[in-house]
């Protein structure tokens, strides 16, 4: 284990740990550089950073995930050490969420349509305080029995391509990565094999402002860690990488920390944000070597 993961998810969108929970987590399980990035928002970050004042050992870096459309499939885009106290920021992100909701509503009922019938508070109920996502309503279809594991629902049902599944208001690559620079952070494709004419939306994403491209991903194949890696080298871009853990117990979910991350990626995205002025306060300027 590289005692690095920079995509994980807490209670506050759609993971199953609250951000004191996948801290202490981490902790336990050895990490030295965790970056919470929830879906469309950053309400985690603070209890995530007071959590991780009892583990200096530890560097928490803020983040978020904006998750965008592009024709033949879905495009997420990370931003790390961004001003995640921007009334700004809030008031996109909150737009995002919203869009969630509806979608989510849509989506149990087209689930309902389909003979797979939800119940819409027991769905709330599991989001508990975070913004309601799919792997909300996976986890209320595996309880039904509709499904063996999270994988199944999103392959069959609410996934890009599945049966039930319902776009919902999204903003343009573009837009997610001027939204992070605006806030003063450090754009980062996530995932990219989720489209597959990446090298020309990576030329078009460095043009308006990319930074880096996510090379190391929990379940890549070293054939793809290559490709990505030289995508980055070609386009000037830092690499990153991470589990995007969600806290879910399941054979073929990511495991916190269970992507070997090279020690220069965390060096170089820190590296980044120094050189970009953020100021590094608190828990997120410790140093690491």
């Amino acid at each position: 284990m590289s005692g690095i993961d920079l995509h994980v998810h807490t209670s506050a969108s759609d993971g199953l740990l609250s951000p004191a929970e996948l801290v202490q987590k981490a902790a336990a399980d050895g990490l030295r550089v965790l970056a919470i990035s929830d879906h469309d928002t950053v309400n985690g970050i603070i209890p995530a950073l007071e959590a991780a004042r009892a583990f200096p050992q530890m560097i928490v870096i803020p983040a978020v995930e904006i998750s965008t459309d592009v024709d033949g499939g879905e495009v997420h885009i990370l931003g790390y050490y961004l001003d995640y106290t921007s009334d700004y920021l809030q008031s996109k992100l909150k737009t995002m969420r919203n869009s969630r909701f509806t979608r989510a509503r849509k989506m149990v009922t087209r689930l309902t349509e389909l003979g797979y019938p939800l119940d819409w508070d027991r769905v709330q109920e599991i989001a508990g305080e975070g913004t309601i996502g799919r792997p909300h309503i996976a986890q209320a279809m595996l309880e039904k029995g509709y499904i063996q594991s999270f994988k199944e629902a999103f392959t069959k049902y609410i996934g890009h391509e599945g049966s039930a599944y319902v776009t919902r208001s999204k903003m343009t690559p573009e837009e997610a990565v001027k939204l992070i620079i605006d806030s003063h952070g450090i754009p980062v494709m996530a995932h990219p094999f989720t489209v597959t004419a990446i090298e020309e939306l990576v030329a078009e994403l460095k043009k308006a402002g990319l930074i880096g491209i996510e090379t190391y991903y929990w379940g890549y194949t070293q054939s793809q860690i290559n490709s990505l890696s030289c995508l980055a080298t070609n386009y000037h871009l830092i690499k990153t990488g991470g589990s995007d853990y969600h806290g879910i117990d399941d054979d073929n979910a990511p495991i916190l920390g269970g992507v070997e991350i090279p020690s220069s990626c965390a060096k170089q995205l820190i590296l980044v944000a120094h050189q970009s002025g953020v100021k590094l306060a608190g828990i997120h300027n410790r140093e690491f070597v």
